[in-house]
């Protein structure tokens, strides 16, 4: 049963619940070990922190930075700060240092948590450029620190400060006094073009949208979650908090990278993922597919087949298949398909939540088929996550992200852009009262900027309507469908359609490495660098093959007429992606204007 206490108390009112039961899961910077925490245990760090921050000067509503990866010290200093009414701002681990020190300017701040090696180094580098920021606290003790650094502190050091609890009177008072006006996050933004804006979060807004999910997002105290998506990020951090308010268990990844091997080791029933990331796992079951032998090509092929006729033709309609259908499926169900699952960690999957961008109806066909219940969804760090979402065991659209959630109030706009209000809507963003004006209709919705429309209660999505382009001929064309349907190819790494005010749509392509070499190898392709393989006219032709494959359920309009292929990939560190991942495409323009005229060239 869920606890939807206010987050200032949360933790400890779990606590009293659940007492010795484990609550997080975590690794030490560096270590393979996994280790436990118990909600007793959880509950008595927070109140240590709240204590540091109160010894520290933190002030009410006043806001501290946090700078890190996952990591359990992260869920600590959050809580910590709630107890005492501070509000926190998260930064992306992967954060520049010109993006750092707007939001320490912006935010004004003091007090700033940061990870490991990397993030102390930037934030030292920033610290003389911000008069406000006084104080760093370091997670990782194995940090190296500038010698003799008097702003810094590591965690270990900062803890100290609330040991004892010396003023457990005052937090207490504090709790009482917590407002569901009060901000509780103010969540930066990073856009696709411009500076990063702070979107404005108060406890009521998080109540308001765990009060509705629970009534849609059947997670509990029996389910295990993967902490994989950044607790930045506001998908993870709604659906994080959310599974402690129903007194699930908490498994912190740290480092992404290393994703693939702890579902292997921890088994999670539930985690929170971008469609990237299931896009890399069919390719992955595809790619295994096409080196099997002929016999299991074919099984694995029928298995497939199968499952999509099962789930696409009778689950998804909420219809009851035939029974012939029913027990070929579940004979697959119990054999190829639990292998997959149980390869990828995933054999007690309850179900997996997917947002943050398109989703192609390949992929999440797919994942229905070999049984791993995808539930995809939709909304804006704006509307505190969920705005819609698939409601597990109840009929679903493949293409749709879902109905909305309860209290949410949808509209379609002029240009078909979808409207919001409702009490999970910010009511404006950080010191931005120009933009806030901007961003709401008279009578109080919200411009998403997504084009859309309501469909027998199901939300579709067409495109960032400043994302959708148009040609030189007039036609209209939405860059991120098209990318959604190439990047399920196992050669293609990342992807970026140009088209606006041109006479055709063409793409800068970043191939997969690792993928491109085998097959020169395979071929007899002499290479020496990645620029080699770029421009060797057999990969080209072999690329231009698969991806005519690809495209033939678009429109001829939409479909990529030439291509060019980059020898390295788009980065944060060039501007080119945000710290979520998205293409910046005036930057890609600008940086690759010359690529792009030689494809437009007659």
């Amino acid at each position: 049963m869920q606890n939807n206490s206010h987050l200032s108390v949360l933790i400890h009112e779990q606590a009293k619940k659940y007492g010795e039961k484990t609550v997080l899961n975590y690794r030490e910077f560096g270590s393979l070990k996994w280790q436990k925490i118990s909600w007793n245990q959880f509950s008595e760090r927070v109140k240590q922190v709240s204590n540091a921050l109160l010894n520290m000067g933190v002030r009410v509503q006043e806001n501290i930075g946090v700078f890190s990866q996952n990591t359990v010290h992260y869920f600590y200093t959050d809580f910590g700060a709630f107890g005492i009414r501070a509000v926190t701002v998260p930064l992306y681990a992967t954060s520049s240092e010109q993006q750092i020190q707007h939001i320490v300017a912006d935010a004004e701040i003091r007090f700033l948590f940061v990870g490991e090696q990397e993030q102390y180094d930037k934030a030292h580098r920033v610290l003389p450029s911000c008069p406000t920021l006084e104080k760093i606290i370091v997670f990782d003790r194995s940090v190296r620190m500038i010698n003799g650094d008097p702003s810094s502190i590591y965690f270990d050091d900062f803890m100290q400060l609330g040991e004892n609890l010396p003023r457990q009177s005052e937090v207490e008072m504090l709790w009482k006094q917590a407002s569901w006006d009060d901000i509780a996050n103010i969540l930066y933004t990073s856009g696709t073009t411009g500076d990063s804006k702070g979107v404005i979060l108060t406890y009521g807004q998080y109540h308001a949208a765990f009060e509705a999910n629970n009534k849609c997002v059947p997670v509990g105290e029996n389910d295990r979650i993967m902490n994989f998506l950044p607790i930045t990020h506001i998908f993870e951090r709604g659906w994080i908090i959310l599974c402690l308010t129903e007194g699930s268990e908490i498994i912190v990844n740290t480092y992404p990278k290393e994703i693939q091997q702890s579902l292997k080791e921890m088994h999670p029933t539930c985690m929170s993922a971008v469609p990237r990331f299931w896009e890399k796992v069919y390719i992955g079951v595809k790619e295994k597919i096409e080196k099997a032998n002929a016999v299991e090509r074919k099984l694995f092929n029928r298995a497939l087949a199968v499952g999509r006729k099962y789930h696409a033709e009778f689950v998804s309609k909420g219809k009851r298949a035939p029974l012939p259908l029913k027990l070929e499926y579940e004979t697959f169900d119990r054999t190829l398909f639990s292998l997959v699952r149980k390869q990828l960690g995933l054999e007690k999957g309850n179900f997996f939540p997917t947002a943050g961008s398109y989703v192609s109806a390949e992929v999440e066909e797919f994942t229905h088929s070999v049984g791993i219940c995808m539930i995809v969804g939709y909304g804006l760090t704006e509307s505190l996550a969920t705005v819609s979402c698939d409601h597990k065991g109840e009929p679903y659209t493949i293409g749709s992200v879902g109905r909305p959630i309860e209290g949410i109030e949808i509209r379609i706009g002029e240009n078909e852009e979808i409207l919001l209000k409702g009490p999970t809507i910010t009511k404006g963003y950080y010191k931005r009262d120009a933009l806030n004006a901007q961003s709401f209709t008279e009578d109080g919705f919200f411009k998403t900027g997504d084009a859309g429309y309501l469909k027998d209660g199901e939300l579709f999505l067409k495109e960032r309507i400043k994302e959708l382009f148009k040609t030189s001929n007039g036609k209209y064309i939405a860059p991120q469908m098209i990318e959604a349907k190439l990047l399920v190819d196992k050669y293609i790494e990342q992807l970026a359609v140009i088209a606006d005010q041109r006479k055709f749509v063409s793409a800068l392509i970043v191939p997969s490495f690792a993928e491109l070499e085998e097959y020169a190898k395979d071929n007899r392709i002499e290479f020496k660098t990645h620029e080699d393989l770029c421009h060797n006219e057999q990969i080209i032709q072999m690329l231009t093959e698969r991806i005519e494959t690809l495209q033939q359920q678009l429109a001829n309009y939409e479909k990529i007429k030439r291509f060019v292929l980059l020898p390295k990939p788009f980065t944060m560190e060039s501007g080119e992606l945000t710290n979520t991942l998205k293409i910046k495409r005036a930057v890609l323009n600008k940086n690759y204007a010359e690529q792009i005229e030689e494809m437009y060239k007659e």
